[in-house]
């Protein structure tokens, strides 16, 4: 059988020919109340079987939120492995929203569980934290590479505390959050239609971008923002944030499409309008 085609490039078909929207699976204990259903392992898996069955075809991907199945244990991890695998039988790709960051072999065990082929937690692209130097996540990067599969590193972040690191800079001057933009650049240089080492930047970051001297636009990878919708972030915000690497971003919103639920049509139709409104937004003209 041959091997997959990159992350990047099955992601940018995805965002062209469904709109650039990732719908976030967070089955948290409200909004499981808000569907009529119990915070425990049966109302998870109810939940999250229900998004994938209304929204699989119909967006970029599904982002599920690791954390709240961890909460439930071994049983929640199940109901992960069943919510990756019926999202990959309905041809949607899978960002499993992890933010793993470690060192060595502990870093290598997670690039095994989300990015080896054969595991029943790995996605198509998983979230990573560089925060312990990027050069610690090479394995991770080694193994989504091998597999086809793809990482999004945390950049910038809409939590107030990230501004901590993220805009520090360095002796020579240059902000933490520029310098993963330009490995991650470095790493995807030369791939077509762009590479599979993106990026997370809040939608709803102001002018971080500018003021961090970080340089999105040399990326050539995608940019899962998260903050759409519900969270704020509109077509103005959207233009601010990443002016002319628009066309590269994955907008990500949970809240805004998950609070039409539970019913699989409005999920559809309240999907439908966020793709709409995000490829308005990002991809004037297209």
């Amino acid at each position: 059988m041959s091997a997959p085609a990159p992350f990047g490039a099955r992601l940018a078909a995805a965002m062209d020919a469904v709109g650039p929207l990732c719908v976030g699976i967070d089955p948290h204990a409200a909004l499981l109340a808000a569907w009529g259903l119990p915070d425990d392992v049966g109302g998870l898996r109810e939940f999250s079987l229900r998004v994938v069955d209304a929204l699989g075809g119909a967006v970029a991907a599904l982002k599920p939120q690791a954390a709240f199945f961890e909460r439930h244990g071994s049983r929640g991890l199940a109901v992960l492995e069943e919510v990756l695998a019926a999202s990959r039988a309905a041809g949607t790709l899978t960002i499993v929203d992890a933010k793993r960051g470690d060192i060595g072999s502990t870093m290598a065990g997670y690039g095994d569980a989300f990015l080896a082929d054969g595991s029943p937690l790995a996605g198509d692209a998983v979230t990573v934290s560089p925060y312990l130097g990027f050069g610690s996540l090479a394995p991770a990067l080694e193994r989504a590479s091998a597999s086809g599969r793809g990482v999004f590193v945390l950049c910038l972040t809409s939590n107030p505390e990230g501004r901590q690191v993220q805009h520090a800079a360095g002796a020579d001057g240059v902000s933490v959050a520029a310098s993963v933009a330009a490995q991650a650049a470095a790493l995807n240089e030369g791939a077509s239609p762009m590479g599979s080492v993106g990026l997370v930047v809040g939608a709803t970051v102001g002018d971080a971008v500018r003021d961090t001297g970080t340089d999105l636009d040399a990326v050539n990878g995608p940019l899962l923002a998260p903050g759409v919708g519900a969270q704020g972030a509109g077509p103005a915000e959207l233009a601010q944030v990443f002016g002319a690497a628009r066309g590269s971003v994955l907008a990500s919103s949970s809240r805004g499409v998950l609070g039409a639920g539970p019913d699989a049509a409005d999920l559809r139709r309240a999907a439908a309008a966020a793709a709409g409104e995000a490829r308005a937004a990002l991809r004037p003209g297209a």
